[in-house]
């Protein structure tokens, strides 16, 4: 829905930045100054025991001077109650006393449509927790004192049980008068194809309520009592309030408990974080029942800079480690990464805190390995690298999984790192390689370096040309013209966005690629400021297919032409990184003098790019001959000198 003008500054006006922070943060006294609005606090976003977050209530503006977390009050709400820019305007404007502008029918209907699913969920919550006191609850409850469960956790986690009686919950829910397509579309009851009643979903099974991010019921997780049954676990399915693969259990107090120190911990199962919870380790999370998604390492990191990943130790815990590797690299950032801990084979926590006490666990986590070492042991655990070729095979790999990083700094940190790891596998193989004359007095030879001009040239260094506005140009063309999201799709999917926002913008975009108003969509999902800061640039607000709203040919055209021209450059950096990483230990002059030669090339051949771009009559196919022939002349044939 549109706001009226004016309605978010008046929102913003009525409640003070330092009211709406201050619910998540402890102001330090020392530094604050509540009469000019100057008020300091260990960051929300980030653990850390130093004040460096600051709020400035004249502003209207917040920023971390440690992890550059950075918004208003919006933005803040949104981060930390993991809700869309309409669900933060909803909350302040309650908050501050406004009514919110009138929803299109539409809307309401959605809205009210959604209120009234959470509240068969918590009526559903209340009846599973009654029957698991009562007699035919008997046997969950000895199965619950057998996993060692105090009355205090199940009450803290609403565990309740769901009898085996094919319509009990359901006829519990319409005798409280809830409509029958309501309970359908919850998933707690399903209606078979022939025509048969319908029948309850969960029977004869502890039940885990699920709850988001601002702690209402959305769905149920259940553990079968049957031993024969077919599912040990059963989730709800996906529903207008429940997508588990945005989700995570015990999110919500696991963020709070984060924000206070404790470590992000992700494990396995509902019964693996009960039992984290009441071993002292109050930030534990898990996914639902398959493996974790980009938009849950999202969340994890919403509530902790580096979350540890606790698996089960057989195989196929460690297989999930690996699949995770290539989730995570992609999305790594500066202060934004994993640890891994994976536990004795055959013990998934629970089993280690109650057989070896929370001192147990505590250490793994402690003492978990950073990603590259996952990484790494993927690449090189259990295999022999006794040629060439498969040490270049080696090399290759690791090139790729390292070259999947958008960050320029932690990618270099990665290579470093890698780079360490793979002279002490190789040292001693190369020493007795190289025989009699390798050794000189006590000491060995030092592996040669590039050249001076090698390292002067821009190749050598590695200078990147910023392609963040050309991002945000393919973007504005595709909020203005949103009918071409569909036609893109594919492209933007394989495209690495470097600015994050970008990124956030291009995932909202893919989502809503089928709804009626994708902008109206989008803009909930990512904030009004992030789509204003999109266009701000004026690059930006002078492209033509940007300007003109109303020629989607002309458009389609230009975007063409701006994601074929950002993912060739792409190529090249990457190229360019590959030749400068093989060429980190010859000591050649015409290898120098061809890396020197190249980059001169690329330059030119960049400024005759953007001519030619300018021309509106330009001739690719001759373009692309005169840059060919540049690159033979001047890179692969040395001239006199």
């Amino acid at each position: 829905m549109s706001l009226p003008p004016g309605f978010l500054d008046e929102l913003r006006e009525r409640i003070p930045l330092s009211q709406v922070v201050g619910r998540k943060v402890t102001w330090d006294r020392r530094r604050s100054n509540p009469g000019k609005g100057d008020m300091w606090a260990p960051c929300p976003f980030h653990q850390e025991k130093t004040a460096s977050f600051h709020v400035d209530d004249r502003k209207g503006f917040y920023y971390c001077f440690g992890c550059h977390a950075k918004g208003d009050a919006l933005s803040f709400v949104q981060e930390t109650e993991n809700v869309g820019f309409m669900e933060a305007v909803e909350i302040l404007a309650r908050e501050a006393g406004m009514a919110m502008p009138a929803r299109d029918p539409e809307a309401r209907v959605r809205h009210d449509h959604r209120d009234q699913l959470r509240a068969v969920m918590e009526e559903a919550v209340r009846f599973f927790r009654l029957r698991l006191r009562m007699a035919e609850g008997a046997a969950a409850r000895q199965y619950l004192e057998g996993r060692r469960l105090a009355e205090a956790a199940l009450e803290r986690f609403e565990i309740g049980y769901a009898p085996a009686a094919s319509q009990a919950l359901w006829s519990h829910l319409r005798d409280k008068g809830v409509a029958p397509e309501l309970i359908l579309a919850t998933g707690l009851a399903a209606e078979p194809d022939d025509g048969r009643a319908p029948y309850d979903r969960f029977r004869d099974r502890i039940m885990f309520p699920i709850r988001d991010a601002r702690g209402r019921a959305i769905a149920f997780g259940g553990r079968a009592m049957d031993p024969n049954a077919r599912a040990k676990y059963l989730n709800s399915p996906e529903t207008e309030l429940f997508d588990k693969g945005r989700t995570l259990y015990n999110f919500g107090p696991a963020r709070e408990a984060a924000g206070k120190g404790a470590p992000l911990v992700v494990v396995e199962g509902y019964m693996d974080v009960i039992a984290l919870v009441e071993a002292g380790f109050g930030a534990a999370v898990a996914p639902l029942g398959t493996a974790i998604t980009a938009d849950q390492l999202g969340l994890m990191w919403r509530a902790h800079p580096e979350p540890v990943i606790a698996l089960d130790g057989d195989a196929a815990g460690i297989r999930a480690a690996m699949r995770l590797v290539d989730l995570a690299l992609p999305l790594l950032a500066p202060g934004r990464s994993l640890r891994f801990c994976l536990l004795p084979a055959g013990l998934d926590p629970d089993d280690l805190v109650r057989g070896q006490g929370a001192g147990a666990m505590r250490r793994l986590v402690e003492g978990a390995e950073p990603l590259v070492s996952l990484l790494w042991r993927r690449e090189t655990e259990g295999r022999v690298f006794d040629s060439p070729e498969r040490r270049a095979a080696l090399d290759k790999a690791l090139r790729e999984a390292i070259r999947r990083i958008p960050d320029q700094s932690v990618r270099r940190h990665y290579a470093q790192e890698i780079k360490t790891r793979r002279d002490a596998l190789f040292a001693p193989r190369r020493a007795a390689a190289a025989g009699p004359g390798y050794r000189r007095g006590a000491g060995q030879r030092r592996p040669l370096s590039p050249a001076p001009t090698t390292r002067g040239s821009v190749l050598g260094q590695g200078a990147a040309v910023p392609e963040s506005l050309r991002e945000a140009v393919i973007l504005a063309i595709l909020v203005t013209h949103p009918t071409l999201v569909a036609r893109f799709e594919p492209d933007l999917e394989r495209l690495e966005f470097l600015n994050r926002d970008h990124a956030r913008i291009r995932d909202a975009l893919l989502r809503h690629a089928d709804a009626t108003d994708i902008r109206a969509e989008v803009t909930a999902e990512v904030g009004a400021e992030t789509l204003e800061n999109l266009f701000a640039s004026r690059h930006v607000q002078i492209a033509p297919a940007v300007r003109d709203a109303a020629d989607h040919e002309k458009a389609e055209l230009a975007l063409a032409e701006e994601i074929a021209k950002l993912a060739a450059s792409r190529g090249a950096e990457r190229e360019i990184e590959e030749a400068v990483e093989d060429l980190a230990h010859v000591d050649d002059e015409g290898l120098t003098w061809r890396l020197r030669q190249a980059s001169e090339a690329r330059l030119r051949a960049q400024r005759l790019g953007r001519v030619a771009a300018d021309d509106i009559g330009e001739d690719r196919d001759a373009l692309s001959r005169q840059l060919q022939a540049l690159i033979e002349a001047e890179v692969w044939k040395k001239g006199k000198r």
